[in-house]
């Protein structure tokens, strides 16, 4: 290890609380600066489905399996708690050819995967409707969910505890730099935090901070929704994956709902605020409630709009910025699954200097000209 580090992580969301909380444990002096509350992003419209399924390559599929692998040692602490669960996922396409090139990709990195008839799903997924699967399904027993608005919360505990220090509502942060290398960040309010290290871990607005120091990261971030319904009385406790609308439980008894078949009915407004028509919201709540057992008739409680953080060639970013030494970013779709371990390895680069062999292939100087 090095000398205790002075560091400043910019966002509140789980990428964010995670590194602060790794490099606090570590002995690290952090201060975290959040532009608003924390999980109040993307990390608040989650659905956070933990998993690493269908094809990748082998070093996003292991920095995954890796994530994954770090959940179950928090589920194991406590298996009671409900906002973290192992209870598999189940998947199916419209066109069954589909259905079966993923499961055999899956079963190609002996990721655990099983090619189930509509009749052996039902049986392996409690709650299911006995028609929702027209033909064929994949069914991953070892896949989970956890609500990271929960999780945020449980890190940041640690965190404070430990000594670190939480600001909220401190608006847009920018960092600051001298000679070329990062020394802090300043907010719109005009308050300054000096550091040694600045990690940029504020979601979709990632690459545009970090465009202020003349660094070119891609930005494929489209427009998502994610829907809370009521509570319901129902079996399901997997997360579903079909064609029109991804389920998972929720913490409560209710589940969260999303899909990608309706962002180009979401309305952005020039100050970043997003509107959908509420007939989308019911469309989608209905489409829920197909999939479950019995009479059982979903309602949506609540729906946020916003940028979902996804790189411009889909893969994470992680770590230094070669032309800012002191700066480093955390900007991947991936955040629920990798929330835990790219918080660890991130923090571990910064505390020791030496950069972890599994983030080489993610780093950002992969877009430099």
């Amino acid at each position: 290890m090095t000398a205790t580090k002075h560091v400043v992580v910019v966002g509140g969301g789980v990428l964010g609380v995670s590194t602060a909380m790794h490099l606090q444990r570590d002995g690290a002096t952090v201060v975290l600066v959040t532009a608003g509350a924390l999980a109040d992003g993307a990390s608040g419209r989650s659905l956070s489905w933990l998993n690493s399924a269908g094809s990748r390559s082998a070093a996003y599929h292991a920095l995954r399996v890796a994530g994954i692998d770090r959940y179950r040692t928090l589920f194991a602490a406590d298996p009671a708690r409900e906002w973290l669960r192992f209870d598999g996922a189940l998947y199916w396409h419209p066109d069954r050819a589909v259905t079966g090139q993923r499961h055999r990709a899956e079963v190609a990195h002996a990721y655990h995967s099983r090619l189930l008839a509509p009749a052996a799903a039902a049986a392996a997924v409690p709650g299911l409707h006995p028609d929702a699967v027209p033909e064929v399904a994949v069914h991953n027993p070892g896949e989970g969910w956890v609500s990271l608005p929960h999780l945020i919360d449980h890190l940041a505990a640690e965190f404070t505890a430990l000594g670190g220090r939480i600001v909220t509502g401190a608006g847009r942060a920018s960092v600051t730099t001298a000679a070329g290398v990062a020394t802090g960040v300043t907010t719109t309010g005009g308050q300054r935090y000096d550091a040694e290290a600045v990690v940029v871990a504020c979601g979709a607005a990632t690459p545009a901070v970090v465009a202020e120091l003349g660094v070119s990261i891609p930005d494929a971030s489209p427009l998502s929704m994610l829907v809370l319904t009521e509570p319901a009385e129902t079996a399901m406790s997997a997360v579903l994956n079909t064609p029109r609308v991804a389920l998972r439980p929720n913490p409560g008894g209710t589940f969260a709902l999303d899909h990608h078949w309706y962002e180009d009915r979401i309305t952005e407004a020039a100050d970043g605020t997003c509107t959908i028509d509420e007939s989308v919201v019911k469309e989608l709540v209905a489409e829920a409630s197909a999939l479950l057992d019995g009479e059982v008739t979903l309602t949506a409680a609540s729906w946020k709009l916003g940028r979902k953080p996804v790189p411009g060639d889909g893969e994470p970013v992680f770590g230094e910025l070669p032309t800012v030494p002191g700066c480093f970013v955390a900007f991947t779709h991936s955040g629920a699954t990798l929330g835990l371990i790219a918080g660890e390895l991130l923090a571990g680069e910064i505390r020791t200097g030496e950069p972890h062999p599994m983030l080489a292939p993610f780093r950002p100087d992969r877009f430099r000209p």
